[in-house]
């Protein structure tokens, strides 16, 4: 669960940066410290937030925010930003650095930030950032750190492989087939057999008097503060906008941006001075035939360019901004014009030839055109200050009118609304997201003070900015259905009950002879079944006909099938198939050796950690609800 945790939680360091987590807080706040820097109750909180935020847009209603309100869940995500950290020490030590070129060709292999015409889109990139809260310098160097703890993880990880014969043993196993026949004793067959009387059923009846009980509810008012409520009563002034625009005009600013192909002659940084003369000398050579016949260019650059990835696509790099290449690069192609060659550019990486291929002028987008952007933006902003003061209104008039719901949802200009047949767990039949299915606030209506004295609950945080209070308007308690009602449901249950006993009997009478003496009357028809092959067998057969001893054949397993009866299955042969799909081995090998990877790179991390003296200062703890507050006064 840690691995798969670290899985989730790396990826989002790429979006969002990893600079918030080089600025350390006080000391006191501290909960863990790693390689002599710490870890804040603020960073593991942001951390826990962003990890379900993403689970959130994986997963949509099916998510569930409770799996990771507990300590241990904390604690997964604190174990991975210690190992984050502990990783990065390492890089740092060992010296390992993310070239500007390799920034770039990994900027450009992202679909998202490509246009229509399949092309890098330097406006979609800064929006797609705004939208995240963040700016591409930021971006890129939290980019360039998880593209430096990737290079340490693979050459961790590049060092596992799986051993041919553990590959071999493994897929034998999952190839192997084991024919079988089944011997079906049904429940139904003993019906005629099974003689219910009245006592059998008062008797079943008491004991099993909780399937006969009507579960407690409640039927309550609640009133439910959340960010959609407050945004409503937010507004936000031409004057705020016109205000914001013109405070952040440099945040709607392009750059002119350049776009260019070159073709590339690498030379080693230690190269020696007669490899790289040899290397210009072969760009000299490219430069005449480009100048000569410059519409080959993309024809030269894709047979000779030793930069792979642009190669493929006739050397175009894209339109890129100042800073994005490296500095030789760009000011070249800084003074060419449209359609022109460079002489011959050296930089960190050999030697370049580049074509200017297109000019975008640097812009600025007009209030009119970002209006309705900046009034969203000011309106979440109002909206999230305004949230928390009207949080601890809510709070405290709902605790201190606690008779009724209404002070509180008057005060606020909220909505008191009703809903029956609420139990004390949330029912699966509601949508999940609804603030009353949620187990804390059930809990909290379920209360005696709430109950017996009618008294608001205190505020319960349903989800993330949702914020929610109850009221009982009424309560059922727990009834016992009469037995004149149920009997012929209790009737039913007892039938199924003795049917099910007699044919597991029979069943287990049978499987000991069979044991004792083979005998293949009344079997059906005899099938194959494998790992790879389950030919629709159910999971307890498929298991128990996988895990039976067949040292000595026939062998014969016995199992019981719930609300069916029971079966012996005969095992007659076991063989390897005739064909062995050689696909599926190979990939079966990738992932024994996919998961011995994963265990290298497990221990090589907690030696990182020993070397960066990681220490855990507080034990984490799960989110203090809303409720506890209001219980201490």
């Amino acid at each position: 669960m840690q691995f798969l945790l670290l899985l989730l939680i790396i990826p989002s360091f790429a979006l969002v940066g990893l600079q918030s987590y080089t600025s350390f807080g006080d000391s006191a706040n501290a909960v863990a410290k790693v390689a002599g820097q710490s870890i804040t109750q603020q960073e593991l909180d942001a951390a826990q937030r962003q990890q379900m935020e993403r689970m959130r847009q994986m997963f949509g209603d099916q998510f569930d925010a409770k799996m990771f309100d507990t300590p241990a869940a904390k604690q997964g995500v604190l174990d991975n930003l210690i190992a984050q950290r502990a990783q990065m020490a390492a890089v740092t030590r060992e010296h390992l650095m993310v070239s500007d070129l390799t920034l770039q060709q990994t900027l450009l292999g992202i679909p998202e930030l490509h246009g229509a015409d399949g092309k890098f889109d330097n406006d979609k990139y800064r929006s797609l950032l705004a939208a995240q809260g963040t700016v591409p310098k930021i971006y890129e160097a939290g980019l360039r750190q998880d593209l430096a703890l990737q290079q340490l993880a693979g050459a961790v990880q590049g060092t596992a492989f799986a051993p041919k014969s553990v590959a071999l043993r493994f897929s034998n196993i999952s190839d192997q087939e084991r024919e079988i026949q089944e011997l079906l004793f049904k429940t139904t067959d003993y019906a005629a057999q099974v003689k219910v009387t009245d006592d059998m059923l008062k008797a079943y009846y008491d004991k099993n008097s909780q399937q006969f009980e009507i579960p407690e509810q409640v039927k309550a008012e609640y009133v439910v503060l959340d960010m959609a409520a407050v945004a409503a009563q937010v507004t936000v002034s031409d004057a705020d906008i016109k205000s914001y625009y013109d405070q952040n005009v440099a945040h709607y600013a392009t750059p002119e941006q350049r776009r260019a192909s070159h073709i590339l002659i690498t030379t080693k940084k230690d190269a020696s001075a007669a490899d790289k003369a040899t290397a210009k000398a072969k760009a000299e050579s490219l430069l005449a035939a480009v100048r000569k016949n410059p519409a080959e260019f993309a024809k030269l650059a894709k047979e000779n360019s030793q930069d792979t990835a642009s190669a493929e696509h006739g050397g175009d790099l894209g339109f890129f901004s100042e800073g994005m290449m490296v500095k030789p690069f760009t000011d070249a192609a800084q003074k060419l014009k449209e359609g022109q060659i460079s002489n011959v550019v050296e930089s960190d990486f050999g030697f370049h030839i580049i074509q200017l291929t297109g000019i975008k002028p640097a812009s600025v987008k007009t209030l009119s055109q970002v209006r309705d952007e900046i009034a969203a933006s000011i309106q979440k902003q109002m909206a999230a200050k305004k949230f928390a003061e009207m949080a601890d209104l809510f709070n405290d008039t709902v605790y201190e009118q606690a008779n009724s719901l209404k002070p509180a949802a008057d005060k606020l200009k909220l909505a008191v609304q009703t809903v029956a047949d609420l139990g004390r767990h949330p029912n699966p039949a509601i949508a999940p997201t609804a603030p009353y299915n949620n187990q804390k606030f059930l809990t909290a209506l379920f209360a005696d003070g709430a109950i017996k004295n009618k008294r608001n609950t205190a505020v319960i945080e349903a989800a993330p900015s949702v914020l929610i209070a109850g009221h009982v308007i009424s309560y059922k308690p727990v009834t016992k259905q009469a037995f004149a009602d149920v009997k012929e449901s209790v009737r039913a249950k007892v039938m199924q009950a003795t049917e099910a006993e007699f044919a597991v009997k029979a069943g287990e009478a049978k499987f000991a002879a069979l044991k004792a003496k083979d005998d293949t009357a009344g079997f059906a028809a005899a099938k194959t079944v494998s790992r790879a092959n389950r030919q629709s067998v159910s999971g307890n057969v498929f298991d128990a006909v996988m895990k039976a001893d067949v040292s000595k054949l026939p062998a014969f397993v016995g199992v019981t099938l719930p609300g069916q009866g029971y079966a012996v299955y005969r095992i007659g042969k076991v063989a390897q198939p005739a064909a062995v799909d050689q696909a599926r081995r190979q990939s079966e090998q990738q992932q024994i050796a996919s998961a011995l990877a994963q265990q290298e790179m497990t221990a090589y991390i907690d030696v990182l950690k020993k070397k960066a003296k990681a220490k855990i200062l507080k034990p984490v703890v799960a989110s203090i609800p809303v409720d506890a507050n209001l219980a201490s006064k």
